[in-house]
């Protein structure tokens, strides 16, 4: 294949399955948030490359902190990408355009960036995200040798107490306070670009870091059984 090739760009609906996949080998979390979610596949020249996926209800504040109702404002969680060729703005742009023509009572996405990760937000900045600063610490769990956010836990076992946690599940379960995460917010409204601009911060930079969405990609097989897809040719 010729490497000035540009390959033909799908992005659709997916199932749970699809986006699982993708999650499982190709984002470091390996996980799907737990609250309801909305899942676009990616795929370049027919082939399955991963997922892109927004979420509702994980932060209940997440909204009424910049006076929004909960459905109109979503979190984008997971952009969980196998080796690629199309530029992730350009993936980010299409799937943001999808969300809103689906759901057009969408005002507000909003992201983070791990910080523990080695990660800045280069994605968001490329898409002109506003950054409006960091997050408090990240406490998390060290449970059966992986690092685990508490919301995650709770979920599963229906509390994070670290005492209980030892007793049932883990011996040597462990508190760890992370670092912050850069948070950025994508105002998809006039009125909420006006209101949002004066929080906007200068992007912040790392000259040694690498911006990596999914580090340690495996190139990828297909997905569960992705939907059909709509094309967007370059």
């Amino acid at each position: 294949m010729s490497s000035s090739h540009k390959p033909t760009l799908k992005i659709d609906w997916c199932s749970y399955d699809a986006a699982k996949y993708a999650v499982q080998h190709w984002h470091y979390s390996r996980s799907l948030p737990c609250s309801k979610t909305a899942r676009l596949g990616v795929w370049e020249d027919d082939k399955f490359i991963g997922t892109v996926v927004f979420a509702w209800g994980a932060n209940r504040h997440l909204a009424g902190e910049y006076r929004l109702k909960m459905t109109e404002c979503a979190e984008l969680c997971r952009v969980a990408l196998a080796k690629h060729s199309t530029p992730i703005s350009r993936i980010l742009s299409i799937a943001v355009k999808m969300l809103k023509r689906e759901m057009p009572g969408i005002r507000l996405i909003v992201s983070y960036a791990d910080l523990n990760r080695g990660h800045i937000g280069k994605i968001y900045q490329a898409s002109n995200w506003l950054f409006v600063g960091e997050t408090g610490h990240e406490a998390g769990i060290m449970l059966n040798g992986k690092l685990t956010h508490r919301r995650t836990i709770n979920s599963k076992y229906g509390t994070s107490d670290i005492d209980w946690l030892r007793k049932q599940v883990d011996a040597y379960a462990r508190r760890h306070e992370g670092k912050p995460k850069s948070k950025y917010l994508l105002p998809l409204d006039n009125e909420i670009i006006e209101r949002l601009n004066q929080l906007s911060k200068p992007y912040p930079k790392c000259a040694t870091s690498k911006e990596n969405v999914a580090p340690g990609f495996h190139p990828g097989e297909g997905g569960g059984n992705p939907t059909v897809a709509l094309h967007f040719p370059n």
